[in-house]
């Protein structure tokens, strides 16, 4: 899995905390998709000194361990742009007051600093982050395909909302029924195992979150997410080849 493994992946915090705070989860070290290894700067807490803002150096700000933070580094690392878009990393359980004041109101992350302009929002940043800089692009021209794919972006707090649901009250049927329509969205086009056929925004935008879900699911619930879905397995499979974030 590129996202979460090892001995840290700290199952036992989700069971508590996955419905309130799933960015409270580490994530695994692994090459930046395409490039050698990426010296990542610390995490900046309270003790910190904010960077230079607005000073004309694309920033993002993020946590390494929050998936919804991790869609966007993981669509700047696959266009390429480690070099162009500085990573900050925040500090969730000791957030520095300036990132608040002077950076970001909402206090969350990510957030992208560009052209004298913080945005927000992780599904809306990777979107940004594909239409406005160089590099390969990661949503296709086929107009049958960029319309499921917004198809899909609409369905992810669906899908999210059905697995949470399902572990706070012990339903695992949502769960299931969660899961069978991914199996049926892989099943659409046959030019590859990704969503799209080939790897896409929309895996970015499900990526982090399934492979959290897998193995929680599986060691908390004892449910293997990719029984009797080919398409599923066949997907994590590739996904886990991808070396997309350190």
């Amino acid at each position: 899995m590129f996202l979460l493994q090892g001995p840290n992946s700290a199952l036992s915090l989700v069971h508590h905390k996955l419905h309130i705070g799933i960015c409270a989860l580490p994530a695994i070290s692994v090459m930046a998709f395409g490039s050698s290894k990426e010296v990542l700067p610390p995490a900046l807490d309270s003790s910190s000194q904010p960077p230079a803002i607005f000073d004309g150096t694309p920033k993002l700000y993020i946590s390494y361990s929050c998936p919804y933070a991790q869609r966007t580094w993981i669509a700047r690392n696959c266009k390429g742009l480690q070099e162009q878009i500085k990573l900050v990393p925040i500090d969730l359980k000791n957030r520095p007051e300036w990132y608040k004041e002077k950076v970001y109101p909402t206090n969350k992350v990510p957030s992208l600093e560009h052209n004298n302009e913080v945005k927000g929002e992780s599904m809306d940043l990777i979107r940004y982050i594909d239409s406005n800089f160089e590099g390969p692009s990661l949503f296709p021209d086929d107009p049958s395909k960029r319309e499921f794919a917004e198809e899909l972006f609409t369905y992810f707090d669906s899908f999210y909302k059905a697995v949470i649901s399902s572990l706070k009250e012990d339903r695992v049927n949502d769960a299931i029924a969660a899961f069978d329509s991914i199996e049926t969205a892989l099943s659409k086009f046959v030019d590859g195992s990704f969503f799209l056929g080939t790897f896409s925004l929309v895996d970015i935008a499900y990526g982090p979150f399934i492979e959290r879900l897998q193995p929680f699911l599986l060691e908390v619930k004892n449910y293997d997410i990719t029984t009797g879905r080919t398409k599923l397995a066949a997907w994590i499979k590739e996904i886990s080849k991808l070396r997309l974030i350190q």
